[in-house]
């Protein structure tokens, strides 16, 4: 996709580098929570292993993204990103499971229940995800106390039966039956989108975004969600399983809805540059603080993994 396809010159942002800076950020604050909640046992060495397996860690960085976008800073948010990766760690755990897509490759490595066992595997999902509520709840807060109230809110809305778990279960039941493309849009709105909402919703919160800033930075991010599904369908069709760390074509055996399916590979990236250009387009009126956000748009549906 073009830069010019947005008036706001970024083509200078050096993404790659604030990705590592974030992410060494990240990955730092992630290994001292689960450390200082970790001892021998084979439940904490399984958290452990899916949660520090590598990974791109998109929603995290979307959220401290956010926050710097509206003049926040990335201490603002990082308990929040962090609990943000939590959860969509769990969800990963759990989606290759057995009883759901059962793979068995995952970031390059055995999935969590082929390195484990099924049962460990649950119970390290279900304990990512409510050490990720404790995260949110134990942040020591001044005046800020609504502020992550909120958060919580937002965050348990997105993970919950109303969010991605309903999204999720929508693409089970949706196996081996056609759907129309409205169907297909609202179920990954709902796996794959709310939680990346919540993490640029969240960032904007905290780092003091006024109404009309979180409510622009929620339409980028509503765009930016299905444009990563997209490319995510893409990828399983035409990814190299060496670069992804997933198995290729999956989705086609297991007889899933997928865009490629619906629209073709072709159609399909063209729907994704669109959402891609209504996201920047969302975010125009913002300056450069939100070049990080306008670089990871483009790195959406320009990923090879």
């Amino acid at each position: 996709m073009n830069l010019k396809n947005s008036s706001h010159d970024f083509s200078g942002f050096d993404l790659n580098s604030y990705i590592s800076k974030k992410n060494i950020l990240i990955n730092d604050e992630l290994n001292k929570i689960i450390s200082s909640s970790q001892n021998s046992n084979l439940l904490t060495k399984a958290m452990s292993y899916s949660l520090l397996s590598g990974g791109k860690r998109i929603r995290p960085v979307l959220c401290i993204a956010a926050s710097e976008a509206v003049g926040g800073n990335e201490y603002d948010v990082l308990p929040a990103a962090c609990a943000l990766e939590m959860i969509h760690t769990y969800s990963l755990i759990h989606d290759d499971l057995p009883a759901m897509d059962n793979d068995t490759l995952r970031r390059g490595k055995p999935t969590c229940h082929v390195a484990f066992n099924e049962s460990t595997a649950i119970l390290a999902g279900d304990a990512l995800l409510t050490l990720a509520f404790q995260i949110l709840s134990s942040v020591h807060i001044n005046n800020g106390a609504a502020k992550w109230l909120k958060v919580i809110h937002v965050v348990s809305l997105a993970a919950g039966y109303r969010g991605m778990i309903e999204g999720q279960m929508r693409d089970m039941a949706s196996e081996n039956s056609h759907i129309s493309l409205k169907e297909l849009e609202d179920m990954h709105s709902l796996k794959t989108g709310v939680l990346i909402e919540a993490s640029v919703e969240s960032g904007a919160i905290l780092g003091n975004g006024n109404s009309e800033q979180i409510e622009q930075l929620k339409i980028y991010a509503k765009n930016i969600g299905l444009a990563f599904q997209i490319t995510d369908d893409l990828l399983n069709v035409k990814g190299d399983p060496a670069i992804t760390g997933k198995a290729a074509g999956s989705d086609k055996t297991r007889n899933k809805n997928t865009y490629p399916a619906l629209l073709g590979v072709t159609g399909s990236e063209n729907h994704a540059k669109k959402l891609i250009t209504d996201a920047l387009h969302a975010i125009e009126t913002f300056d450069n603080k939100s070049d990080s956000l306008r670089a990871l748009a483009l790195y959406i549906i320009e990923r090879k993994r």
